[in-house]
């Protein structure tokens, strides 16, 4: 073997001697921090909520309606009422049954009685105090179909007959048919548009026999986006 064969090979292991204390540590710190998360400075104290939710269902008819009750923490849980929903049928009772499908609060599938109010569990936010708890029930003055589901054979029936969808005596378009600037800007306003379910409420309590500013009433809702819009939907 030559001497410039060992020189070589002297100086290889040289510096693998070297660089041996500085890589191992290196590498064994990563992986140890990768194994072990950092601890969570601040525990959070379980907020455990109550849910009385109505059950029922066909395939036990004789049975009677029920109240059964359900406790999750709200820090391990969405801030809405649907988010609490899908939590219990994920995580404690499969058999839970409720509709749902957009979760933005248009599409109105997951429409219920919560603490005694008709809304929409997506847009209904949970109160954060434990030692009250959330009631809720299917909408009233509906057959149930189970649990919180409604029978909306009806409603569906109603839809169809007003034909919801675009009809033109034109032939339709190759491209997209948008509406214009100028048929746009006939809805500007719109937020200001009571609607009908606030007008019916309006209605209600100028009918009430009990209620003494009838007439004030009337008088208020005797602008433009009022009674007179609910003509036009904020469309003329």
């Amino acid at each position: 073997m030559s001497l410039a064969t060992i020189g070589r090979r002297s100086l290889l292991h040289s510096q693998r001697n070297v660089l041996a204390p500085l890589v191992a540590p290196f590498h064994t710190t990563t992986i140890a921090q990768l194994a072990t998360p950092a601890p969570d400075p601040v525990q959070k104290q379980p907020v455990i909520k109550t849910f009385n939710i109505y059950r029922w269902s066909p395939d036990q008819p004789a049975e009677k309606p029920r109240l059964e009750k359900y406790q999750i923490d709200l820090n391990q849980c969405g801030p809405m009422v649907l988010d609490a929903l899908i939590k219990i049928k994920n995580e404690i009772d499969p058999t839970l049954t409720f509709r749902r499908s957009c979760r933005e609060g248009i599409c109105g599938s997951c429409a219920m009685n919560i603490n005694g109010g008709n809304t929409l569990a997506c847009l209904s936010r949970i109160d954060r105090n434990p030692s009250s708890d959330v009631k809720i029930y299917p909408l009233p003055h509906t057959y149930v179909v189970k649990d919180l589901v409604p029978d909306l054979t009806q409603i569906y029936k109603q839809y169809k007959s007003i034909e919801p969808y675009l009809k033109q005596k034109t032939a339709a378009p190759e491209r997209e048919n948008i509406q214009s600037i100028a048929d746009r800007k006939k809805l500007d306003g719109f937020d200001k548009y009571l609607g009908p379910a606030v007008l019916m409420q309006a209605y209600r309590w100028m009918i009430d026999s009990r209620d003494q500013f009838g007439a004030e009433r009337r008088e208020a809702l005797q602008d433009p986006f009022s009674v007179y819009r609910c003509h036009t939907i904020m469309s003329k």
